[in-house]
């Protein structure tokens, strides 16, 4: 697995379409999840529009944090295999579910190591940003999700109800 993690440019039209695509028809169809939910806040067919908005700079009115998304890199396949949104100080509502680190992997690329690698590279990153213990989430029926941050640390700190599902919060020591 050759991976890295990169900030999005014009250069990686062609890798950013053909993954969205296929994920969006997934969710559409499948009703899967679309985490990081902020790869999803604009059009990717505007691209220099979705490259420029893609990040957060400092809180705002809408309850966003200072963040940073990164695309996850296949350099032997030359394409996108997931993404992660790192979000740099967490609010009391990140605090709650949400966490440090939204991922995901498009759904071709899901049940072959790319989330725990991914996470890994992700924590790496949050070193860069100062974070020294990482609050990563995901709902108690996403076992892939949990397994991928126990792999990488992750202890379970508590369970909690949200709109009917019960969400994991587990703490990343760095």
């Amino acid at each position: 697995m050759n991976i890295e993690l990169i900030k999005l440019t014009t250069e990686y039209r062609e890798q950013l379409f053909e993954m969205l695509t296929e994920w969006k028809n997934d969710i559409i169809e499948n009703h899967t999840d679309m985490s990081p939910w902020k790869i999803w806040v604009n059009d990717f067919h505007n691209l220099e529009y979705y490259i420029e908005n893609l990040d957060t700079k400092e809180n705002d009115e809408n309850g966003w944090v200072p963040d940073t998304t990164l695309f996850c890199f296949d350099k032997d396949r030359n394409i996108f295999v997931g993404a992660v949104n790192i979000r740099h100080v967490l609010n009391d509502a990140l605090l709650k579910t949400g966490g440090h680190i939204g991922d995901g992997i498009r759904p071709s690329e899901r049940r072959k190591g790319y989330a725990t690698a991914m996470i890994s590279l992700a924590l790496d990153e949050c070193k860069k940003f100062g974070i020294k213990r990482v609050l990563m989430t995901c709902n108690k029926n996403n076992i892939g999700s949990a397994k991928s941050i126990t792999n990488n640390g992750g202890i379970l700190e508590n369970e909690i109800e949200i709109d009917g599902h019960i969400e994991q919060r587990y703490w990343i020591q760095l």
